[in-house]
Parts: C-alpha cells; structure tokens; sequence
C-alpha cells in the first residue's frame, strides 16, 4: 500500500504471505491462484490496519495487470474489481514491469536510472527517454532468473527460501571459475546455451571431481551477472547515465551490485538496488550504493 502526493510518497504497507506452497517445479500457475485466492483478503486486511487506514481514505484500486501467469493474475483482478465496486473507487491497471521500476525509484529515490530489470520472468535493460520506457536490450530466450531456478533442480538445490539465493550462498564457498558458454549479441543476452551446456556437464564434473557443486554456483552466477552488466554499462554510455537502479527478484542476491557495476569504470556510479521479499523473514528496501568514492546506505523502511 502506497501513499502518492506531489510533495511525498512511501510505502506505508508491506504485509505479504508466505510462499511455502512452491513445489519443487517452481511456480506452477494454478497453485499460484489458488494460494492468492486463499491469503488476499488476509493481506488486504493487515495492509488497512498497518496503514492506519479506513476503506474511505483509499483514492484508487491499483492492480497488476500484465504481463505475467494468467492464473495468478486474474485472481488478483476479480478481487480488486471487487473492492472498487464496493468501495466506489477508480481502478488502475498496472504495467508489472513499469511497477517494480516506479516502485524502485519511489523507494530509493533514483532520479533517470538505467534499469536492469531481472526476475524470474524477465531480463531486460530498460530506460526512460521521450516520455516512455525504451528497451534497450533483453534476453532472446530465458529469463536469468529461470536460468538460476532451473540450475537449482539440476543439484536439487532446496526452493526455501528461494533457489537463487541458495545458489548465492553455495557459489560463496566456490573457489573455482568454470569457463561456460557467455552469450552477449549486441545489447541482448541469451541463457539457454549456458544452461543446456551445464546442465548436461554437472552429472559428468562431480564424479569426475573436477569441481564442486559450489564450484559450478559460483562459475555460473560470475557468468550470467557479468553478461547482464556488460549490456547494462553499454547501454548507460548510451544515454550518458551515471545511475543504475537493479530491479526484480534477482536484485535480491547481493552478488551483483555494486561492485559489479564498479569494476572497471573510474567514475562515480550510483547503483539503486530495490529488494523485495522473497519469503517471510525478509523486509522490503531500498539501498543506494555510491562507489566510487565513497558509500552510502540506506534503508527504505
């Protein structure tokens, strides 16, 4: 829940329920509806009492409206055409990827990033000229973020809390740099080549003992965040950007900012990272990172 105005906006509440219901294939879309059937109005309710708010002070009924799983979408959209019947109120159909950049900005303050947009569903290198979102480059395949999750059933690598991050704590403990297929055409990236090649070379590797598990995590997460920052600084040259902002699930693994963005580039770089939770424990916020010079964090909420 968000308060807007001209002068100040926040985000003034967050509850979220817990996704202990995926299987061991990932989001499956009638699970999904199903277990945003069950908990919405569970959530609706505590996002009013943490707010303070009474259905009267809401201006408007904001909803995702695309793209994603139809499933799991139009559940949510029955229920919020609902609330605005009963509630008299406008709805507003939200784009999901323009929803975590705005979101993104509004919590770290980001001016005119360029967007690294990376989730489960999308990999995307977004930015804003001429009063709309360009694409600037994406991936022709898979999202890095299914890359990932797809790699963790590989190694039966456990979903709780998520597999990415899973994979981020075992690549932690890796101590070997695997050469892997590195797709970059031009401003757009492909993950499937990498994936069908290491995933068929696992099984082979480990009883060879020519790696690790964490070996391979850590090969494969060096690889694909360096693809992604390689078209994400092109495209910053491009509009002559010095700010970043990493949006999705994926900006939740802490792997991939800011030092990523910092490597071999001599000026001051403001990396804006927008997490948002990915299981119960977590909390939503937003860090600005300046390097170099110096650093600066803080927390959104």
């Amino acid at each position: 829940m968000t308060r807007m105005n001209e002068s100040n906006s926040a985000v003034i509440a967050l509850p979220s329920s817990s996704n202990s219901f995926i299987s061991v294939e990932g989001f499956l879309p009638r699970d999904t509806a199903r277990h945003h059937r069950k908990h919405i109005l569970a959530v609706l309710k505590e996002s009013l009492q943490e707010a303070n708010l009474q259905p009267s002070d809401i201006d408007c009924i904001a909803f995702t409206k695309g793209p994603g799983m139809g499933a799991p979408l139009a559940a949510v959209a029955v229920v919020a055409r609902t609330l605005a019947q009963l509630w008299n109120r406008p709805m507003v159909a939200v784009n999901h990827c323009v929803g975590h950049i705005e979101m993104g900005r509004l919590v770290t303050g980001a001016g005119n990033p360029t967007v690294l947009y990376v989730s489960g569903g999308n990999t995307q290198v977004i930015s804003y000229l001429e009063r709309r979102y360009r694409i600037f480059g994406e991936t022709i395949d898979i999202a890095v973020g299914n890359c990932l999750d797809r790699f963790a059933r590989v190694l039966k690598i456990s979903n709780d809390p998520s597999p990415g991050y899973n994979i981020e704590q075992m690549a932690k403990r890796g101590k070997k740099l695997l050469e892997l297929p590195y797709t970059v055409k031009g401003m757009d990236v492909s993950f499937s080549g990498i994936l069908s090649y290491i995933e068929d070379a696992t099984p082979t590797m480990l009883a060879a003992g020519e790696c690790t598990a964490e070996d391979l995590c850590f090969s494969l997460q060096e690889t694909v965040f360096a693809m992604l920052v390689e078209v994400t600084e092109r495209a910053m040259a491009h509009c002559s950007s010095q700010e970043v902002m990493i949006v999705g699930g994926v900006a939740c693994e802490s792997h991939i900012a800011p030092s990523s963005f910092t490597r071999d580039v001599g000026k001051c770089i403001i990396v804006h990272i927008n997490m948002i939770p990915l299981y119960p424990s977590s909390t939503f916020s937003g860090k600005s990172i300046h390097t170099p010079p110096k650093y600066s964090y803080f927390d959104a909420i």
